[in-house]
């Protein structure tokens, strides 16, 4: 029986109009994504997002608003489940304390689990730098809204 993986993500934009990006290390694999990952059993949406970026980036978050829920079908890169991905805008609530680089994928040597995150300009980040096309679609929709006049 095939299973359902509830993923929750946030997208990050600082005062200097940079969104923040994670780049991991993981399965045999290397990706880029927004912070975030598996909801897991018992929590909600928020709550889980919350504590995601506790886990990766030391830091509480605020969530602004909801930006993109997946309604089309995504499976698994990592296994024979089918994805859900649900996108809100964030902001921090403390100081970032994790690992940050300019350069993509500047993982550790010798390290077949690593993360590492990067600031890039809302307006140099495009879709096809992001490695999952559930992660691209929630990106255009938000680029889509700040063509329209919404402010992040």
């Amino acid at each position: 029986m095939n299973k359902f993986n509830i993923r929750v993500y946030g997208i990050l934009i600082n005062d200097r109009q940079e969104v923040l990006i994670s780049d991991e290390r993981e399965y045999g694999m290397e990706f880029t994504k927004f912070p975030g990952g598996g909801l897991e059993y018992g929590e909600g949406l928020r709550e889980g997002l919350d504590r995601e970026f506790k886990e990766e980036c030391g830091a509480g978050i605020q969530i602004l608003r909801h930006v993109h829920t997946t309604d089309v079908f995504f499976k698994s890169a990592f296994n024979d489940s089918q994805v859900i991905g649900v996108y809100y805008l964030v902001k921090n609530n403390d100081s970032l304390v994790c690992r940050f680089s300019k350069k993509p994928f500047d993982f550790e040597e010798g390290k077949a689990l690593d993360q590492v995150f990067r600031w890039v300009p809302v307006s140099d980040l495009k879709a096809e730098d992001l490695t999952f096309e559930m992660d691209r679609a929630a990106w255009r929709v938000l680029v889509s809204e700040k063509s329209y006049g919404l402010e992040f």
